[in-house]
């Protein structure tokens, strides 16, 4: 497996799961890879696709892509196009995500459950 060539700032993690909640922590970070992991998806696409801000967007890319997980790729096209898509290293992340897509569906009809 290969990892990230620029890594971002590195914090002091006292276990694993702090250092997963990094990468994936935020509202949005876990929707972005989920919507990467089907193809490579233009800036517009995956903002139309999340519903959130150009602003929250650019941020929560740039964090994934300093953790080496989203790659950028700009199109010599006028206007320039911006393509995201998962790296190698990032498609690693493709069965965490689907297990806690499910685990999500299981907490959800526990609530409804709960609720009822």
């Amino acid at each position: 497996m290969r990892t990230p060539t620029s890594a971002p700032r590195v914090a002091q993690f006292s276990c694993s799961l702090e250092v997963i909640v990094a990468v994936l922590g935020g509202k949005w970070k876990p929707g972005i890879l989920f919507n990467l992991m089907e193809s490579p998806l233009h800036f517009a696409e995956l903002r139309r696709k999340l519903g959130v801000t150009e602003k929250v967007l650019t941020h929560q890319l740039r964090e994934l892509e300093a953790h080496g997980v989203v790659a950028r790729k700009v199109s010599g096209d006028r206007p320039p196009r911006v393509t995201y898509s998962l790296t190698p290293y990032g498609r690693t992340l493709r069965p965490i995500l689907l297990r806690m897509g499910q685990w999500g569906e299981l907490h959800l009809d526990w609530l409804n459950r709960a609720r009822s």
